[in-house]
Formats: structure tokens, C-alpha cells, sequence
């Protein structure tokens, strides 16, 4: 019926935008662990560091609040989640029936999922004290599961960079998607991938 096919598409909208979100969670994931140097000035320090410094202390996350872990997340998505929402509320029968809505909840779980990354990524982390419910969820595979994150945590860290379901690591791994790029990259700028890390495990230290 018409109405089924309503019901599919604005349920693959859903499937969509989370799988969009764990995409993009893992190309700034594979980014900043792969390319650059602590020592370069602004992201250095603040954006790529605190990806390094993870790989020594995982748990370091656990320890971090609700604000410091999802507040600049949250500060690019708020705004078009809340424009999203008030034009699904707002919305009339003949643009739900002409499956107009489909983008738009695509989007806003684009958004969502984009705005709770960190805080998935820190569930993941969590080993006592979790709610039942993200147990769960972890359970299912909807959002980032445990056991799946581990795997991104062995040495030499090259893999499984997707962070918010996870959905998408094990088929970008069987592809060698982020071999493949980092090969491009390295044959157009002549860059090295992950170079910085060498003076990590030299024990050369970045003030």
C-alpha cells in the first residue's frame, strides 16, 4: 500500500542518516588520527592531540563531562535540529504524502546521531555503571557496541575508525577504503601517514 511505502522510506531516511552520521564520524576519526602533527599550530593542541592522547589513556574519556564531552557537537547541531523538528511538526498531509519528509528526517538524524557521537564514543569506554537502555542499544549494534570499539584499540590503531553504530567498519575495512585513501594522499602530497605517531613510540614528547 501507499501507506507502507511512506512508512519504508521515512524508515530508511532513518537507517540513512545514522550511517551517514558513523561515515563522517569516521572520516574526522581517521583523519585526525592519520595525517598532521600535534606540534601544528591551533588544531594541533585542540583538535588533533586529544585523538592521540586517546590511543595512550582510553578511559580518559569516562572522566569527562556531559558538556566538555558533547558541547561542541552539540553547538553545530542544535540549530538545524531544532529548524528540522519545527518543519516535520509543521508539515501538511500532501507533503507527507508526497514523501517530502523523507529528506528532512534523514537530515535530522543525520544530526542527531552527528550531535551524541562523543557520547556514544564514550559509552563505549564505559564499563560499569551503564544504563540498561544503552546497554541495549549497544546490544543491537544501533549505536557503537563495546566490544566492536576494541578493535580500533590494538596497535597500531588502523581501523574501525567509525564511532557512532559502527555500522560501517567492517565493510570499509574489507574494501581497504582507508588504505586506499591514505595511498592517494600519499602518491598527490607525498605525505606520511600517521608519522607523527613515530615520535610517540620514540618516546619524543610534545609539550
Amino acid at each position: 500500500s501507499y501507506e507502507g511505502v511512506a512508512i519504508l522510506s521515512v524508515l530508511c531516511a532513518c537507517i540513512a542518516g545514522m550511517a551517514t552520521a558513523d561515515f563522517l564520524s569516521g572520516l574526522v576519526h581517521w583523519f585526525a588520527d592519520t595525517w598532521g602533527s600535534v606540534d601544528m599550530p591551533i588544531i594541533g593542541k585542540n583538535f588533533l592531540r586529544p585523538f592521540r592522547e586517546h590511543h595512550i589513556d582510553p578511559t580518559s574519556i569516562v572522566r569527562h563531562d556531559f558538556v566538555e564531552t558533547n558541547g561542541d557537537n552539540l553547538c553545530l547541531t542544535i540549530p538545524l535540529s531544532i529548524y528540522l523538528t519545527y518543519s516535520l511538526y509543521t508539515c501538511n498531509s500532501s507533503q507527507v504524502e508526497d514523501q517530502r519528509i523523507a529528506p528532512l528526517i534523514f537530515v535530522l538524524f543525520l544530526s542527531i546521531f552527528v550531535a551524541f557521537t562523543n557520547q556514544i564514543h564514550k559509552w563505549s569506554h564505559t564499563y560499569y555503571g551503564l544504563p540498561t537502555w544503552v546497554k541495549l542499544l549497544q546490544d543491537a549494534h544501533i549505536i557503537l557496541p563495546r566490544q566492536h570499539h576494541r578493535i580500533h584499540h590494538v596497535s597500531p590503531h588502523e581501523t574501525y575508525y567509525c564511532i557512532t553504530t559502527g555500522w560501517l567498519n567492517w565493510p570499509l575495512e574489507k574494501i581497504g577504503f582507508w588504505k586506499s585513501l591514505e595511498k592517494m594522499i600519499t602518491r598527490m602530497f607525498g605525505c606520511v601517514p600517521r608519522s607523527d605517531d613515530l615520535k610517540w613510540t620514540r618516546g619524543e614528547k610534545h609539550q
